[in-house]
């Protein structure tokens, strides 16, 4: 922006200071030593002193002249736009049970828990099929078998977050954490979300984020399986997502277990019949104010993702503001500086005798 003045009638006072060098000049003429006759004067030569003795009053001036710019308060506008959203606290709660490495289509090779990855990380970060991604917001990821970890916290820079999502292993059916504990991991991200503002409050003290507002709560949970081992129900879990305020988005994956069989006839592909619980997970969901959906296919589940992109939107505000900065300051030295040297001048080389 182009420099102004903040109080700028003091510049009226500026006439002031060609005044006050022709006064001064005026009254040196004044004060000269009168002769009868030029002729008395014209063998004497101007010195270079003599030449310089009207800087005095023009230093004079030109100090008055730059006080008076200095106490006008110049400054500079210096434009800038702050954006502040208001988004969404998401939990991914992913299942990572043996039976995710199940084909969720039988006519596609990819795994349950590979379309999980690929699908929940293009949500984070956007895709051609009409995600935009979720750039904005605090997401983090929960994974549990019998018991429920948190892989990454809460984050707003998504980076680190997507690299750990390609990292879920699944439970082998022999480990000690073989099992699906709904309930646990439910719970687990439930606390997470629960203090994400005071989360979110310690970490912008060291980053210059824009300013964010949690404008909602949510966990997408994606289980291809019913809740057979836990210290904490599902529905309880539940219930605690519904007294702080956090909305749980279910999702079921896939429809049963795909197997090959021999028969006389050859091997054969066939479903068995079991899965996820869609009674507990639709139970969930509404306790909450949420939604229960299923995906048997990548299609499916790359549908529910735009469906809970579109319910829960991130509202970003841009602002401009103006700050400026003080340009007085080189003025006011300025004028300390003419001053000074008039002072030193008119006290030494360009000293008037009276």
């Amino acid at each position: 922006m182009m420099p102004h003045f903040d109080v700028p009638w003091i510049l009226w006072l500026l006439p002031l200071a060609p005044l006050l060098a022709w006064v001064g000049a005026w009254r040196r003429r004044r004060a000269a030593v009168r002769f009868s006759s030029r002729q008395l004067t014209a063998p004497v030569r101007a010195t270079w002193r003599s030449r310089f003795m009207p800087l005095i009053p023009l230093l004079r001036a030109a100090a008055l002249a730059s006080l008076i710019i200095a106490l006008a308060r110049p400054q500079r506008g210096i434009g800038e736009i702050r954006t502040s959203a208001e988004g969404v606290a998401l939990m991914f709660v992913v299942d990572r049970s043996w039976s995710m490495n199940e084909r969720l289509d039988p006519n596609e090779p990819t795994t349950r828990i590979d379309v999980v990855k690929r699908l929940s990380t293009e949500f984070i970060t956007g895709n051609d099929r009409g995600l935009k991604g979720r750039l904005d917001d605090l997401i983090g990821l929960v994974a549990f078998g019998k018991y429920a970890e948190t892989v990454c916290p809460l984050v707003r820079i998504h980076e680190t977050l997507t690299k750990l999502i390609d990292t879920i292993q699944l439970a082998h059916p022999q480990s000690f954490d073989a099992g699906t504990a709904i309930g646990e991991g439910l719970a687990l991200a439930a606390a997470r979300l629960k203090d994400a503002e005071a989360e979110l409050a310690r970490r912008n003290q060291d980053e210059a984020d824009p300013d964010f507002t949690i404008k909602s709560k949510i966990i997408v949970l994606l289980t291809d399986g019913d809740e057979n081992t836990t210290t904490i129900a599902a529905t309880q879990a539940a219930q605690l997502c519904a007294d702080w305020g956090i909305r749980i988005y279910a999702v079921g994956i896939g429809g049963g277990t795909v197997r090959t069989v021999q028969t006389p006839f050859g091997d054969r592909q066939i479903t068995v019949v079991g899965g996820f619980n869609e009674q507990l997970l639709n139970r969930i969901a509404e306790m909450t104010g949420g939604l229960y959906r299923s995906a048997s296919n990548r299609q499916g589940l790359d549908d529910i993702y735009r469906e809970i992109d579109r319910l829960e939107k991130t509202e970003i505000h841009s602002k401009e503001y103006t700050s400026y900065e003080e340009l007085f300051l080189p003025w006011a030295l300025a004028a300390a500086g003419l001053l000074l040297a008039e002072l030193v001048l008119g006290s030494t080389w360009l000293r008037r005798t009276p």
